[in-house]
Parts: structure tokens; C-alpha cells; sequence
């Protein structure tokens, strides 16, 4: 009886002892947790213009991490290059468009104008996606807050003129050089250039293809911008504008950075949604704001 006593002792002792041991072998699950730390990166959607499957240069947003004019500047260009890591960040229905291993050998801002210095493979574009090329670039670049310009250098030298087309350039790149350009010109005179924003909707995705229209007239040039969203665009057949062809232009009002317009009752007619009136503001906000170099609109009702 005690040899039993004496061997229920031994194992129950053994058990404690090898329970102990096990424990003691495993780190401490709370401890774990308390030395873990974690780093949220704020992404921040940004505008973008690249080209879509039929080729038009279109603005979309791409979430970027930079904080800065020149690492953002430096970011959207790493996008925009094809087969960069970071064009995995481009929705599916746009692709990049500088050439393969193009790198950034300097950048600078000074004032308002971003001075890029690029390596010789920007060079190698081809001559069907010069223009387009530069025209992703530079609106894409004067989407952040203070770039108005640019200025491009490859291998230290002022690019002044288009690589294949050898068609001449100017020092500084705006957005006056247009995007997605549509000429309808009989004669260097009176040419009025003008830029509509459409609404463009694929794989229940929207986004935006904008058109400069550079045409002989002296029209208004708000009335013209207001004329083209109420009309079906002649490049492209399924490009959307909710304008109805009864809406009327009440009045504007152009200031020095802004514009203040009205419009008839007419302006939402027909609009089944809330996201088609909103769809509808911006069209005219962004064709403003591009056409007149404005900063802000504001729809008075």
C-alpha cells in the first residue's frame, strides 16, 4: 500500500514537473502581443492620366504613399513607366506608357515649375505614343498642388523637340499643349482651344477621357465647353456627358482663380441618381478648370 502510495507520488510529481517544463518552452502569448508594433501607410488617391485599352489618354486615380511635391512626383513617374514594380498599382483598365527602364537622374522644384532630368531609354517611345506620352506626363504632374510646368531633360539636355517627329517643343510644358487633341481648323486665325471632360464607364468602373477641341471660332468659351457636354463627342462612341440638350447657361462670373456659374432647372433633369448629378458638376468643373486655367467652380442655385 505505501510502495503504491509511493509510485502515485512519484508520477504525479513527474506530470507536474514535465507540464512546467512545457510551459516554460513556449514564449508567453501576452508577451508577444505587447512587443508587436504595427506601421499604418496612409495611401492617398491621386489623379492620374494614362492610357485606357483604345489608347486615350484618361484620368483615373492611383493610390500613391508620398507625402511630398517631389516624392510624389517621383512616385507617379515610377507608375508611369512600363514595367516598373509600382505599375501593379494601375487599375486593370489602363496601362503605363514611358519606356522600359526610363530613370529619373534628377528632379527639382522651383517655384511652380518641375525640372526632370531623365536617362536616354525616354527616349525610346515610338512615334504613335510621343505626343501621348508627354501629354500623361505633364497632366499628370500639374495635378499636384503647386506644379504648374514642367521643364524635361534627358541626359542633362533640354528636350526641345519630340523625339521621333523631331516637331518642336517649348521650354516649359503645360497644359496648354492639350490632351487627346481633335483639330477642326481651316485657318491659323481666330483658333479657339477649348477642353471637355466625358464620362467613360467600362467593367462597372467610371473615369474620365477629356478632349481638346482647337477650332476657328470666337465664341465664348465657356458657352462652347457648356455647347460640347450637351452633344455626343465625335471621337468616340460610348463617351457619356449627362448634360441634357436643354440645359441652359444662366450666367458666370470669372474671377482671377475662379468661376462662378448658374444654369437653368434643367440642369439635373433626368437624372436617375445622385452619383449622375455629382458625375455631371465635375465634367463641368474639370472642362473649366482646364479650358480657363481656374482653380475652383462653384455652381450657384
Amino acid at each position: 500500500m505505501i510502495k503504491n502510495c509511493a509510485k502515485r507520488k512519484l508520477i504525479i510529481t513527474t506530470f507536474a514537473l514535465l507540464i512546467f517544463l512545457i510551459t516554460m518552452t513556449f514564449p508567453k502569448t501576452e508577451d508577444q502581443i505587447t512587443n508587436v508594433t504595427i506601421t499604418y501607410t496612409k495611401m492617398n488617391p491621386t489623379p492620374m492620366y494614362l492610357l485606357n485599352k483604345e489608347d486615350f489618354v484618361s484620368r483615373t486615380e492611383v493610390s500613391v504613399k508620398s507625402e511630398t511635391t517631389i516624392d510624389k512626383a517621383k512616385e507617379i513617374i515610377e507608375i508611369l513607366t512600363i514595367d516598373n514594380a509600382k505599375s501593379a498599382y494601375i487599375p486593370t483598365l489602363f496601362t503605363p506608357i514611358l519606356p522600359k527602364n526610363t530613370k529619373i537622374l534628377s528632379i527639382d522644384l522651383q517655384d511652380t515649375t518641375l525640372k526632370i532630368n531623365f536617362s536616354k531609354e525616354f527616349l525610346n517611345i515610338s512615334s504613335a505614343y510621343e505626343e501621348k506620352m508627354l501629354e500623361c506626363l505633364v497632366y499628370s504632374l500639374t495635378e499636384l498642388d503647386n506644379v504648374e510646368g514642367i521643364i524635361l531633360y534627358v541626359e542633362g539636355k533640354i528636350l526641345e523637340q519630340m523625339p521621333n517627329s523631331k516637331e518642336k517643343l517649348p521650354p516649359l510644358l503645360t497644359r496648354d499643349i492639350g490632351i487627346n487633341k481633335v483639330y477642326d481648323l481651316t485657318e491659323l486665325k481666330n483658333v479657339s482651344k477649348t477642353t471637355t471632360y466625358y464620362i467613360a464607364k467600362e467593367e462597372d468602373y467610371s473615369y474620365y477621357i477629356p478632349v481638346t477641341l482647337l477650332e476657328n471660332t470666337t465664341k465664348d468659351k465657356v458657352e462652347i465647353v457648356i455647347e460640347r457636354l450637351k452633344t455626343k463627342p465625335s471621337i468616340k462612341t460610348n463617351l457619356i456627358s449627362y448634360l441634357t440638350a436643354n440645359t441652359e447657361l444662366s450666367n458666370y462670373e470669372l474671377l482671377e482663380q475662379e468661376i462662378n456659374i448658374s444654369f437653368s432647372p434643367l440642369l439635373y433633369e433626368g437624372l436617375a441618381s445622385e452619383e449622375m448629378v455629382e458625375e455631371v458638376k465635375y465634367s463641368i468643373s474639370l472642362s473649366l478648370k482646364d479650358t480657363l486655367n481656374v482653380k475652383n467652380v462653384t455652381f450657384i442655385e
